[in-house]
């Protein structure tokens, strides 16, 4: 087996962490809105292109007023693009750590199946050698191996 890749992390640290993505997600949450699929598939997006673009229309906005249509609120146009800055200054190091916290767990998770794998297959070949102890923990291990559906297709 390779080395451990990942170093167990103390669970006062754990306990720190949730308590800090808590209060982050408390201080947001009276500001944060939720789309359905169905609103995330048809609403406008702005990308990394168009960031320049809403920027310089909110600048020609409040320096030609003249050319806003009436309708138009140049006020709201400024808070969202505000908002849109102040967001994606949170969202960068969010998911960037969304990203680690990912890949350390697949590692991690990877890692505890390997060991699982080894310790089921000790196990398994204990059970075959009629080891006392070994078929109950083999009985029980077994079960995620087992076919819940038989894949040939029957032809009526």
């Amino acid at each position: 087996m390779s080395e451990n890749q990942v170093t167990l992390i103390p669970a006062e640290v754990i306990t720190q962490a949730v308590d800090l993505a808590t209060q982050l997600n408390t201080l947001l949450a009276p500001y944060m809105q939720a789309l359905t699929a169905q609103e995330r598939k048809g609403i406008l997006k702005m990308g990394d292109k168009t960031i320049a673009f809403v920027d310089k229309a909110l600048e020609y906005a409040q320096t030609n007023k003249e050319f806003a249509p009436a309708f138009m609120n140049t006020r709201d146009l400024a808070d969202d693009v505000a908002v849109v800055d102040g967001l994606t200054r949170i969202e960068l190091p969010v998911a960037n750590l969304a990203s680690q916290l990912n890949d350390t767990i697949m590692i991690a998770g990877s890692e505890a199946y390997v060991a699982a794998l080894m310790y089921y297959n000790a196990v398994k070949e204990a059970a075959k050698r009629n080891v006392p102890s070994a078929k109950p923990i083999y009985e029980d291990l077994r079960v995620r191996f087992e076919r819940t559906h038989d894949k040939k297709l029957k032809v009526a």
